[in-house]
């Protein structure tokens, strides 16, 4: 079939008019979603390796990782946009080159200011999933088709199954950290031909000057706000004033981006789309249901496993093998499953019945607390992999791409992308600050770890009920 000639094109799309594979076109934004995902988790366990080897202190190292973090989120707010203007394919392909080029950087660093440089020139890789999810539902008009392939891309997003993770700690015991950067050099470069070569190129039907004042304070204002919340994370080693500074930057900023957005002649995103139910509701429920989830499966949970006094002392390998390692592998298995259910029963059903179901397994996570049961916590590592790795995030980011308004198909999923940095980033500033209000000054306690995963139901309730106002997607679901 031709995709410029195909009937059942999306409105608003222009594309360069060659015959589609599908099966080549998943395996190249596949590649482009793993060589992501590495930049995104395999460095994890290498940190103190990587703190000696640079002669500096695990935070130093620690802020490198928080300056990627950073840098993929704000590359996300309009490398998505500039795809509809420029070419998607020319956009990802160009993001590969970059993810390589600070791996290199990051690989030849002799100290960690340059290790920061690379990190930060790898963050340009931010946006890979949206970009890949608006190259995918572009191509692939089917629901169901479509759910289920959106459900195979996003799973990598939760992590390669632990492997990763592994990988990136046998390398850098065995042969220094430098050689994990040169393994996701190989991959970014591997990504990038396949991205060039096997999928197509696509474009927004109307293409106006990229507004680049309008990218400049978006970028400003996520950012303050991004860099204020890990600072306040700190909680009590934090510069506050510099914290509360930020917040002050981050609205002013955000408050000029509103004026010039209403007054532009052509605007990175109109005010009247920044209102929309379909926009506002959505960003809420990601940013709600982040905070919620992301510091319970990445730090509380993990923390609690490895903890000798009150916890289960499995120790750092352990308590991945019994945390992380499940949550991964039952997310992948589940997205493309999510992805299905989504097209043929509806988005914001599926969504909030992995809601539910999440904050069902968060209850659980509560009464795993009290025992002494390896058992018990990777059933709710195993559970929270289905109902929000697998079922949740999936349905998030695929609001992002069949909600977002044609005349702007890349404006939605970089705003969500957003919002999903933010979440986890206000995650451990939520959540930790509940933990440190119970716990004992310096230490730990069963009560602590309680009051955070509680200060996350809370955080998922508010969710699900927010989740009640997203709009329905008919064009993405199935009608028979």
């Amino acid at each position: 079939m031709n995709a410029a000639a195909s009937p059942h094109t999306p409105a608003g799309d222009s594309r360069a008019g060659r015959p589609v594979r599908i099966g080549a076109l998943m395996v190249a934004l596949l590649a482009a979603s793993f060589a992501f995902q590495l930049n995104a988790s395999m460095l994890s366990p290498a940190l103190a390796t990587m703190a000696n080897e640079l002669n500096t202190t695990a935070s130093a190292v620690g802020v490198t990782q928080t300056a990627f973090f950073t840098a993929a989120a704000l590359f996300s707010l309009f490398l998505p946009r500039l795809g509809d203007l420029i070419g998607r394919r020319k956009v990802l392909t160009a993001m590969m080159v970059l993810m390589a080029v600070g791996c290199v950087v990051s690989a030849l660093a002799g100290s960690v200011g340059m290790l920061a440089v690379g990190r930060v020139v790898q963050g340009a890789s931010g946006p890979t999933i949206p970009l890949a999810l608006i190259m995918l539902r572009v191509e692939v008009p089917d629901p169901k088709k479509y759910g289920t392939l959106m459900g195979i891309v996003t799973a990598v997003n939760g992590g390669i199954a632990g492997v990763d993770s592994f990988a990136g700690g046998s390398l850098a015991e065995h042969a220094g950290y430098a050689s994990i950067f040169w393994v996701m050099t190989g991959f970014a470069l591997v990504a990038a031909l396949l991205v060039r070569f096997f999928a197509p190129e696509s474009r927004a039907e109307l293409r106006p000057p990229m507004d680049w004042p309008g990218v400049a304070l978006l970028v400003v204002s996520v950012g303050a706000l991004l860099i204020s919340f890990n600072e306040a994370g700190k909680l009590g080693n934090a510069d506050w004033p510099l914290a509360v500074g930020l917040l002050v930057l981050a609205a002013l900023a955000f408050w000029a981006f509103w004026r010039m957005e209403t007054r532009a002649k052509h605007p990175l995103v109109t005010t009247r789309l920044l209102k929309r139910r379909a926009t506002w509701s959505l960003l809420l429920s990601t940013m709600l249901t982040m905070t919620g989830v992301f510091a319970i499966m990445n730090g509380l949970l993990p923390g609690f496993a490895q903890d000798t006094s009150v916890g289960l002392g499995l120790g750092a390998e352990g308590a991945t093998w019994w945390t992380l390692t499940p949550y991964a592998l039952a997310g992948l298995a589940m997205g493309p499953v999510s992805g299905r259910l989504a097209a043929t029963y509806g988005y914001g059903r599926i969504l909030r019945v992995g809601l539910i179901a999440t904050a069902a397994a968060t209850v659980l996570a509560l009464v795993t607390l009290r025992t002494d049961s390896s058992g018990l916590l990777l059933t709710v590592s195993i559970l929270l992999g289905v109902t929000y790795a697998g079922t949740v995030n999936i349905m998030l980011n695929g609001f992002g791409i069949v909600l977002s308004p044609k005349e702007n198909p890349g404006f939605l999923p970089g705003l969500n992308a957003g919002c999903f940095n933010l979440g986890a980033g206000l995650s451990f500033v939520v959540l930790y600050a509940a933990m440190d209000a119970v716990a004992p000054s310096g230490g730990t306690s069963i009560g602590g770890y309680s009051a955070g995963v509680i200060a996350g139901l809370v955080l998922i309730v508010a969710a699900l009920l927010v989740s009640t106002l997203i709009p329905k997607p008919v064009d993405a679901e199935a009608t028979d």
